[in-house]
């Protein structure tokens, strides 16, 4: 398995959705129906992926 760096928009796309996981963890967005842990989780799985696949 060959790990490549993911790009740029694939980074900025995970670091907007962790930085709303760390906003719904401090209460600050409570419309948001999903839990803190599971929104960082989301976001760790896109950046994942973006490290797998090649060109993505």
């Amino acid at each position: 398995m060959n790990l490549s760096a993911p790009t740029q928009l694939v980074f900025i796309i995970s670091l907007v959705i962790a930085i709303i996981g760390l906003f719904a963890a401090f209460g600050l967005l409570a419309f948001i129906p999903l839990a803190s842990v599971w929104i960082m989780l989301i976001a760790y799985i896109v950046l994942a992926a973006g490290c797998l696949m090649r060109g993505a």
